[in-house]
Order: C-alpha cells, then sequence, then structure tokens
C-alpha cells in the first residue's frame, strides 16, 4: 500500500511523525482513500495509520463538547461523517454549530473556525480535536440522497440559531462544506446560490443540486422559525 507504513500508538507519537505533513498520507477510516489507491490515483509514499494514536476522544467540559477526528459515527450517536471530504456529512452541521479545530502541522498548532480551516489548503495539516458549544436555539437538519450501498449524499443542510441569530452550513455539492452568509443575512432560501457552485459527480449533476439546494435551505429555515 505504502512503502512505508507509521503507527502511533498515541497523539504525542501522531504529532511527532507527521511533522509539517511533507510526503505523509493520513488515514483515519480509508473511505475516501482506499479507492484512489486501488484506481492507481493515489500512490502513498509515507502513511501514518492512526486507529491506534489515541485521537478517538469524546468528552463534554461544561457546555463545550470536544471530539477527536478518529470519533466514529456510531460513537457521536451514542454519546450526543469525513470533515473535509464532498462526501463526508458532518460538515454542514459543525459549521452550523460553529465549531472549531485544532490542527498542527507547518507552523505549529492552531485553532480556526471549522468553514476556515475547511477553506484553506489543509494538505500540511493534522486535525486533533474538534470542539463546538451545546446547542441552545432551535436547529434543522436536512439532506439529500441517493439510495444505495454508500449512500453519499446529494447535499446537506444544518441551520442552528442562537442570540447571535443564525448559521448556516452546506456539504456534498462540491469538494468541502460551505458556510453560507448571505442566507444568515437575508434568511432567502435562493441566496445559497450565492455562497456555493455546486458541481457535477456521479452521484447527481450541478443542475439538479442548484434546484434541490434551495428546496433544502427552504425547509430547514421553515423549520427554524416555526419550531
Amino acid at each position: 500500500m505504502a512503502a512505508e507504513t507509521l503507527v502511533p500508538r498515541s497523539v504525542d507519537e501522531a504529532v511527532q511523525l507527521f511533522g509539517d505533513g511533507q510526503g505523509i498520507t493520513v488515514f483515519a477510516g480509508g473511505t475516501t482513500l482506499m479507492p484512489e489507491i486501488a484506481a492507481g490515483r493515489l500512490k502513498p509514499a509515507r502513511a501514518l495509520l492512526l486507529h491506534r494514536s489515541g485521537l478517538d476522544g469524546l468528552r463534554t467540559d461544561g457546555d463545550v463538547i470536544r471530539m477527536g477526528p478518529m470519533v466514529t459515527v456510531a460513537a457521536l450517536a451514542d454519546g450526543t461523517a469525513g470533515l473535509g471530504s464532498q462526501r463526508g456529512d458532518l460538515g454542514a452541521p459543525l459549521i452550523a454549530l460553529g465549531a472549531r479545530v485544532r490542527s498542527t502541522g507547518k507552523g505549529g498548532e492552531r485553532t480556526e473556525a471549522v468553514e476556515d480551516f475547511l477553506a484553506s489548503d489543509r494538505s500540511g495539516r493534522l486535525v486533533l480535536e474538534i470542539e463546538y458549544d451545546r446547542p441552545t436555539g432551535k436547529w434543522s437538519a436536512q439532506t439529500l440522497r441517493r439510495r444505495h450501498a454508500h449512500s453519499y449524499a446529494i447535499a446537506n443542510v444544518a441551520i442552528c440559531s442562537s442570540g447571535d441569530g443564525i448559521r448556516v452550513g452546506v456539504s456534498g455539492i462540491g469538494a468541502a462544506a460551505v458556510r453560507c452568509r448571505s442566507v444568515e443575512q437575508s434568511r432567502d432560501a435562493e441566496d445559497v446560490l450565492k455562497d456555493v457552485d455546486p458541481v457535477d459527480d456521479a452521484v447527481a449533476t450541478a443542475d439538479y443540486r442548484r434546484r434541490m439546494l434551495t428546496v433544502l435551505v427552504r425547509r430547514a429555515l421553515d423549520e427554524v422559525e416555526s419550531s
């Protein structure tokens, strides 16, 4: 699979082995990477496997919930899906929740809003933890997907309200999840297309995503405003 395989047994060792990320391919679950390797499109030189790294913590500190990047969806469901991937379902709700990402790599450790992390160059960053404040306002999550084994999303929309207004996250429509500030300001579902540019792929066309995305945003807004 790779010329060199690295299996850290602690968070500190994972950080040390990752270094500045140069030449490292990080494996969490492998859902995204393994098809690329099987097809010959990705040939890792050094593979960093995180399954024994201890980065699977899930805990609550007061009103702040913290989770490691290796926490499973099953653990989240019991205790409370690929952050940087189009196929991941968690990007939209994490943006809506106002989550922060703590990461390390070239330039050292930093913490930033999840939408800023996703919009930046993540190639030399190793995620250490994601945290968000326990929601106190109304919320809604809407998704559209095809019925097949992997059930990849065509589009995901999440909205959370608070005393400061609403936060709107969208995922599944492009390379990474996006915060939709235009909708936050106007509360007009049509404005979502000012913030995102849906793509064509094997799951759905860009045109279909555009049409359905406004429907999902409208449903989420109605649910938050009427509940």
